[in-house]
């Protein structure tokens, strides 16, 4: 785009920022990247006014965070592959963690001096929820490289501002880590800035895979030390390094607490056991946990057994159980908080259900993410493997009805939906006389209008169940 470009470019910015407010239909906008950011940024209650960006981190806390923090072994890199664009363009370098909140600053310090009149300092907070439409915010919303020109801010006070950034993800764990900005006055940060900045991101990723690889190298050459192999090999955060020719663990073990337990896929326990700088998962196929057995369906209360033990069970307990038996995964505080309340959930809530549940089910959840480490049996995954199986008599015995009839969960109630058609549809098909009665004990199907009619058209009509299907018709 050249310059005349961006001039008319602004002229129709200019116009869309007087109807973005107001929610008014324009015939010509921003680009879709940013009229998407607008829309967020707006749905997050920033204000176009706004005078600067939040301050975040006070002295002590960004001490910590910049000390505690990825990113850090790599700011030479950053300084030394940016600082030729930096010095010569009068531009500065943004470093923040995942957040946008800033942690490093660097560059021409007239630039910095205007930067700190809009909070383009250190620990201050330039996530879109923070600070609306910018290159932080909005490269870490989108997770890709992002050039954000002048009036494309939807903050008006950063009309003045242009600022490429980028994402930078470890690639150990797959998180984001934070992001690498320039900025600098809009005439004269060139939107291919973009492009260097997002090289760069990648070229840190580069650095963070080499540590990552030696790391496993070294951690592999203490394991293959050992006179035999006690267990299967796990890096820092659960990365499967040697010891699993079967693949019984994947690619990646979700970490319970240290001594913790895990199922692995051929129904073995394991132990997680430090070694090094990584983890051991040692089998212990006697240290079998008790099996957790769930009978969720029906209209009788949820009822749990861990082993022997009858477990009293809460509506929001049982509700929990069933989503993380239907997800053995597992399933984050967020991911439950959704299933669970739809948008309107707040995990936080959700943690403190999970640690009740954790201190009644000792050993049995682990976390990071939340999921049954325990052999689960429900009723309800019964009933969806005798659905896989065909088998409508066993089908109709063990089907007593809806699961968790009471609760008003979105997940919940998206399964409870799907397994009543299920099971209805397979009975109607395949079903004898005798499972289509079996089905009309349950709530839903004493009413059912075809299912009756099925019992009385099947049945001889001295058949008690006949005549009682024939007087639910006539009630109805």
């Amino acid at each position: 785009m050249s310059y005349a470009d961006l001039a008319a470019y602004s002229r129709l910015l200019r116009g869309a920022h007087e109807t973005a407010t107001t929610g008014e239909a324009r015939p010509e906008g921003p680009r879709r990247l940013i009229s998407a950011s607008w829309r967020r940024s707006l749905d997050a209650g920033i204000d176009p006014a706004v005078r600067a960006a939040p301050l975040a981190y006070g002295a002590a806390g960004l001490a910590d965070a910049r000390d505690s923090h990825a990113l850090r072994p790599l700011l030479p890199l950053l300084t030394q592959t940016l600082s030729r664009t930096v010095d010569e363009a009068e531009h500065i370098m943004v470093v923040t963690d995942r957040e946008g909140r800033v942690l490093w600053r660097e560059g021409d310090r007239g630039v910095m001096r205007r930067a700190d009149r809009v909070g383009l300092a250190d620990g201050h907070a330039w996530g879109e929820d923070r600070m609306g439409t910018n290159g932080i915010g909005t490269a870490l919303a989108m997770l890709r490289p992002v050039h954000v020109y002048s009036e494309e801010h939807l903050v008006h006070v950063l009309h003045v501002w242009s600022c490429s950034a980028a994402p930078i993800v470890d690639p150990d764990s797959g998180e984001v880590l934070g992001c690498l900005d320039v900025s600098g006055t809009a005439p004269t940060l060139h939107p291919a800035t973009v492009a260097l900045v997002g090289a760069t991101a990648r070229l840190a990723e580069a650095q963070l895979a080499l540590r990552m690889y030696e790391r496993d190298d070294r951690l592999r050459r203490r394991y293959e030390s050992l006179r035999t192999r006690p267990g299967i090999l796990l890096s820092a955060t659960g990365r499967v390094l040697a010891g699993d020719p079967g693949g019984l663990a994947g690619d990646r073990v979700p970490l319970p607490v240290s001594g913790g337990r895990m199922l692995l896929r051929d129904g073995r326990v394991a132990v997680l056991e430090p070694f090094a700088d990584g983890y051991l998962l040692r089998s212990t196929p006697s240290a079998a946990p008790a099996t957790l057995r769930l009978a969720l369906l029906g209209e009788g209360p949820p009822r749990a057994f861990l082993g022997e033990r009858r477990l009293p069970l809460s509506l929001r307990h049982a509700e929990i159980l069933a989503l993380l038996a239907l997800h053995p995964r597992g399933l984050s505080a967020e991911q439950l908080s959704v299933h669970l309340y739809g948008d309107d959930g707040n995990p936080v809530t959700i943690r403190a259900e999970i640690h009740r549940l954790r201190t009644q089910l000792r050993g049995t959840i682990g976390a990071k993410p939340y999921r049954l480490t325990s052999p689960v049996e429900a009723d309800f995954l019964q009933v969806r493997r005798l659905l896989t199986a065909g088998d409508p008599a066993a089908l109709a015995h063990a089907y007593p009805g809806p699961l968790l009839p009471r609760s008003e969960s979105p997940e919940i109630r998206r399964e409870r939906d799907e397994l009543e058609v299920q099971v209805r549809t397979c009975l109607l098909l395949r079903g004898s006389p005798d499972d289509l009665w079996t089905y009309a004990q349950t709530s839903n199907g004493r009413a059912d209008f075809q299912v009756l009619e099925r019992i009385a058209a099947s049945l001889p009509s001295t058949d008690h169940r006949a005549a009682a299907a024939q007087a639910r018709l006539f009630a109805d």
